[in-house]
């Protein structure tokens, strides 16, 4: 019988690519797309988009979403009993598993099994240690479609933000930037790929710096 999961959903393409890996197999079962979104803009933290493109994704999916709401300011122990709940909830359901998207980053991995650990649950990453070019070609190649809604300026300008995540933009980014931004320089919001049954519709709205460092492209 496939062991019933949490997934972390985010909404963008380490998420998608890590639920496209996790479904190759019959071995587990998604329950519910984990998302934590920001309390006070009702915006998916860090990708910070909005809810309603959230709902569209899940449902394209088929899946159901449990959205952890996190006020702004919140320190990291009232996040943690936050979620602390949620996963409790599951757990008593018969969930054992959380899945996340991550690719190499060791600490924020022991984090987040430390984290399970004191729900007595475990961590599942199925893109764990692959090579990050080879995932964001894959991605690309897979027929996945991403546009990128959140830059670091101390790692990408403007121009990065609002563009279409593809071989071009691949081509363009500097060394030091790793390809699947997993060091946080850049977020994106998938809405279209083989995991989902139809394609996401969106418009692109206003871009903004906001704390003087993150540019950030609003989907509407």
């Amino acid at each position: 019988m496939a062991e019933k999961v949490l997934f972390a959903w985010s909404g963008g393409k380490d998420s998608a690519l890590a639920l496209y890996e996790l479904q190759k197999g019959n071995g587990h079962k998604v329950v519910a797309l984990l998302t934590t979104l920001t309390e006070e803009y009702d915006r998916i933290s860090m990708h910070d988009v909005r809810s309603i493109l959230l709902k569209h994704q899940a449902n394209s999916l088929g899946l159901p979403i449990e959205k952890v709401y996190i006020p702004m300011n919140s320190s990291n122990d009232e996040c943690e009993a936050k979620i602390g709940e949620v996963l409790q909830k599951y757990l008593t359901a018969g969930v054992s598993s959380v899945v996340y998207g991550d690719i190499f980053l060791e600490d924020l991995r022991k984090y987040r099994e430390d984290n399970l650990a004191k729900v007595g649950m475990k961590a599942i990453f199925p893109i764990w240690k692959m090579d990050t070019t080879e995932l964001a070609h894959r991605f690309i190649s897979l027929g996945f479609k991403a546009i990128i809604t959140c830059t670091d300026s101390n790692f990408l300008d403007k121009a990065f933000v609002g563009r279409l995540y593809d071989q071009q933009f691949l081509s363009e980014l500097p060394s030091t930037v790793d390809p699947c931004g997993e060091n946080g320089e850049f977020h994106s919001f998938v809405y279209d790929g083989p995991i989902f049954e139809k394609r996401v519709p969106y418009t692109k709205g206003e871009i903004v710096l906001r704390d003087n460092r993150y540019w950030f492209c609003d989907l509407v």
